[in-house]
């Protein structure tokens, strides 16, 4: 009745508002005549801060301090260090009977990229280096582990600082 598919999966990275969300659309775009999806490490946080904190889950009022430090601070430290990588990797494999492409549109940590490479075939890696950036971050903000701990990371299969180069990358897949 259920067939597994064998995905496509794309894990992208870079920094805030480097254009991670514009690459996915455009890798989705991409691949029109597929099933697509896109996930993200982040789904699982956010509800927790909508739940916790009252927060609409709006872009314009993220708090994204708060998000980093419950991210990092609590969960990650305290409860369970892959806790939100586990549980996007069971999505994926739920997804897996059911979409081609999946596409985790924001890691931000090196066990966010290995870890899924571990579990997976099919997995390919892109890094979006851009001279855009969230300018309403605190360098504290900016400097913290979610924003920094892929700036070395060199085991990428791709990294895009042209958004032209994409459908040329896409093509070699």
């Amino acid at each position: 009745m259920y067939t597994y598919k064998e995905p496509l999966i794309f894990v992208l990275s870079g920094k805030a508002k480097s254009g991670k969300n514009l690459i996915a659309d455009k890798i989705e775009n991409y691949y029109k005549n597929k099933r697509c999806i896109q996930i993200s490490y982040a789904f699982y946080l956010k509800n927790y801060v909508k739940n916790i904190y009252g927060w609409s889950g709006s872009e314009e009022d993220k708090p994204r301090e708060l998000l980093q430090k419950i991210g990092i601070d609590l969960i990650k430290n305290k409860i369970d260090s892959n806790l939100l990588i586990r549980r996007v990797c069971e999505d994926i494999k739920v997804y897996s009977y059911f979409y081609d492409i999946i596409i985790i549109t924001d890691a931000r940590l090196k066990d966010e990229i290995e870890i899924p490479k571990r579990l997976f075939n099919n997995v390919v890696t892109i890094r979006i280096d851009s001279i855009y950036y969230d300018k309403k971050m605190t360098i504290e903000q900016m400097n913290h582990i979610t924003e920094t701990n892929l700036d070395n990371y060199d085991k990428f299969d791709y990294i895009i600082n042209d958004f032209d180069k994409l459908e040329e990358i896409l093509s070699k897949i």
